[in-house]
């Protein structure tokens, strides 16, 4: 299968031509400078929420539940509009920065806080990057390689090889390095022992087998236990980081460092990690909501199952 962790030798002639239609797809749109590409964003933005009743649905009842106390409808409604929009723009983006090279990011890009990389990096523990959907999270793994970090990517490979095969591609070329979750434990561990970096997306839904409910945005939502059980078993540092649209400019973010934190009650300390971990995903969202997933189900999995654990939120029923 394409994707996986090292290019395949051999790959399907169905894939290539699927990959060779994306690709030169996105090398078209890339031909448009890049504020034609912001206009035709918002203007595809547009049209996409009026046409596409399924996500508009899913995107307006998740920020209903994220916002509904603090935002009207109307404001809810604008909201949705410029979540679109963002999305649209990411994909002319995806198209315009195929043909940057390394000397033109830094015209692009600028970083906030990355002292906080750099002093834990130089402790040689290894770098956990907590990070999500949100800016443009596609140039993030390519940006963090650009600034002279070796980069490497937790992802699960999508189902369509040839797209698959593209954003392989795409995120690995200035150096990054993809991981596919699949029985992968024993190379991220080698990873941080090695004092490399890992970035790992978690603000999506996982089956209750997979993760804790943990509170976001008031409401417990599934979320994966994987960065607090690698954080957990090494001495890798915690830092969230985002790459954020500001302007016409984008800024790549880090946070401080997460404590992590150690009772000796294993249960209990991993969902509290990971209930840490989701506030400040939470906080991020806040100051840029436009800029989130908000089509994906973040709430679709609901806290029951049939063998409830007596010490586990696991098996406690949603109050909200």
């Amino acid at each position: 299968m394409t994707g996986t962790d090292g290019k395949k030798n051999r790959i399907a002639r169905s894939d290539r031509l699927v990959y060779t239609l994306i690709f030169s797809v996105f090398r078209v749109l890339g031909v448009l400078p890049r504020k034609w590409g912001v206009y035709a964003g918002h203007f595809i933005g547009r049209i996409w929420i009026a046409v596409d009743g399924r996500h508009r649905g899913i995107a307006l009842q998740n920020l209903k539940t994220a916002f509904s106390k603090e935002k009207s409808p109307q404001e809810i409604r604008l909201l949705a509009g410029a979540v679109f929009q963002n999305l649209a723009q990411i994909i002319f983006e995806i198209g315009w920065a195929l043909k940057l090279d390394k000397s033109d990011f830094s015209r692009f890009f600028s970083f906030r806080g990355f002292d906080r990389l750099s002093n834990a990096y130089k402790r040689k523990k290894g770098v956990i990057l907590l990070t999500g959907h949100l800016g443009n999270w596609e140039l993030l793994a390519v940006v963090g390689a650009m600034a002279g970090y070796p980069i490497n990517v937790l992802y699960r490979p999508l189902d369509i090889g040839g797209l698959d095969l593209f954003f392989y591609r795409y995120r690995t070329r200035f150096g990054a390095r993809m991981i596919s979750h699949a029985r992968s434990m024993r190379r991220i561990l080698r990873i941080l022992k090695q004092g490399e970096c890992l970035a790992i997306l978690m603000d999506q839904n996982v089956d209750w087998y997979e993760g804790a409910f943990v509170e976001f945005f008031g409401k417990r939502a599934c979320t994966n236990l994987g960065p607090a059980l690698i954080a957990s078993a090494t001495e890798a540092a915690v830092l969230p980081v985002f790459l954020l649209r500001d302007g016409s400019a984008f800024v790549a973010e880090v946070g401080e460092e997460i404590p992590l934190i150690r009772t000796g009650d294993r249960r209990k300390d991993l969902e509290e990690n990971t209930q840490r971990y989701n506030q400040i995903l939470e906080a991020y969202i806040r100051r840029y909501p436009e800029q989130w997933f908000w089509v994906h189900q973040r709430w679709k999995t609901r806290p029951y199952h049939p063998w409830p654990s007596e010490n586990s939120t696991l098996g406690k029923a949603d109050a909200a």
